[in-house]
């Protein structure tokens, strides 16, 4: 499969898992959290998809497209761990998050999710949706929707 098709199937995979978890959680109160933005393809999708919900960034760096910078109480730069603490410690609960941090060495972006899955799990709302494109631990893993390649998007319910 050459790189085009397989980012299409990337991303098709991720808008489709996205467009999803928005309809699991329509009777779940929160916010919605985007884990690494990026360009800002998902975080845009995200604002347009829940337009009544507020949609938090956390990333190291803000680098996106000038169309998709979050406004500046909702973009929490910074390592992870610390703005995750953040959130939890504002009582934010979380109804949607989707995780998107890596640095495209596996290994390690598979050591770092499960390092920030606690962190992660500790802003859900119960019954919230964790749409993952990294294996995270501690969650109730789901099958997410049809027709997505198993791996290639991860979907958790919180408890």
């Amino acid at each position: 499969m050459s790189r085009l098709d397989s980012m299409l199937r990337r991303l098709t995979a991720q808008r489709d898992g996205l467009n999803w978890a928005a309809n699991q959680i329509a009777d779940t109160a929160g916010d919605v959290l985007d884990l690494g933005l990026g360009n800002g393809r998902t975080y845009d999708h995200l604002r347009e998809t829940l337009p009544d919900r507020r949609v938090w960034v956390i990333d190291r760096v803000l680098q996106c497209h000038p169309s998709c910078v979050p406004p500046e109480q909702d973009f929490l730069q910074g390592e992870a761990k610390p703005m995750l603490a953040q959130l939890a410690a504002g009582g934010h609960r979380i109804a949607l998050a989707h995780y998107d941090f890596g640095v495209g060495d596996k290994e390690k972006d598979v050591a770092e999710a499960a390092a920030l899955s606690p962190h992660v799990a500790a802003v859900m709302a119960p019954g919230g949706i964790i749409v993952s494109g990294q294996p995270l631990v501690g969650l109730e893993e789901l099958d997410g929707p049809a027709g997505i390649p198993p791996g290639r998007y991860m979907f958790y319910r919180a408890s």
